[in-house]
């Protein structure tokens, strides 16, 4: 087997560790559960860290996809919200160990796996604002408005994403209804771009 197929094989292996036993995994669980001796994995990963890097470059470049996809949608926008709330607490809600493992920082590791997932929120909240220049008409401050709410926006759901899969108050469709009613009023207020005025992708 050559050094990529190998590879995904232990990001799988990994991947099932971490949500069978969460964020604490072990090099040696998730050698074990690949069936192979820890110093393997560590030629592959170099370290936790290493290994941490890659399980969030999978999940967060699929995810990253998914959002792009759903704002990108021939919906009404109200319909187009919901179903990229919906794309993302689908997503965290699929994977809440792995989820936690790249959100919260284990005791005494502050800047290791739980940050983990701050340069994705970054890209999304550059879609985000990117899908709003190209789709909604804000007027004179539409620069700022759309740099504004793209990262508002990221982070309201973030933290409301976090609160939900911890608490669980709801199922994930009233969630999604919750969201959008809070966002809806400045968006459904805002007049639609006329197509040949509408940004280019970039």
């Amino acid at each position: 087997m050559t050094a990529e197929p190998r590879r995904e094989q232990l990001l799988n292996a990994a991947d099932r560790v971490v949500q069978r036993e969460g964020p604490s995994a072990s090099m040696n669980a998730i050698a074990a559960e690949a069936g192979i001796t820890k110093p393997i994995l560590y030629r592959h990963f170099g370290d936790r860290n290493g290994l941490i890097g890659a399980l969030t470059e999978r999940h967060t470049a699929g995810l990253l996809a998914a959002v792009r996809s759903a704002l990108n949608e021939p919906l009404e926008r109200r319909d187009r919200v919901e179903h990229v709330l919906d794309v993302y607490l689908a997503a965290i809600e699929s994977r809440p160990q792995v989820y936690r493992l790249l959100t919260h920082p284990e005791p005494g590791d502050p800047t290791g796996a739980g940050n983990a997932l701050a340069p994705a929120l970054r890209r999304i909240a550059e879609e985000i604002t990117r899908a709003i220049q190209q789709q909604i008409d804000l007027g004179r401050d539409g620069p700022l408005l759309s740099e504004t709410w793209g990262r508002s926006i990221t982070g309201m759901v973030l933290a409301a994403g976090d609160w939900w899969l911890e608490t669980r108050p709801c199922p994930r469709a009233r969630m999604v209804q919750a969201l959008a009613d809070l966002l809806w009023g400045r968006l459904s207020a805002a007049a639609d771009l006329p197509p040949m005025l509408a940004a280019p992708e970039g």
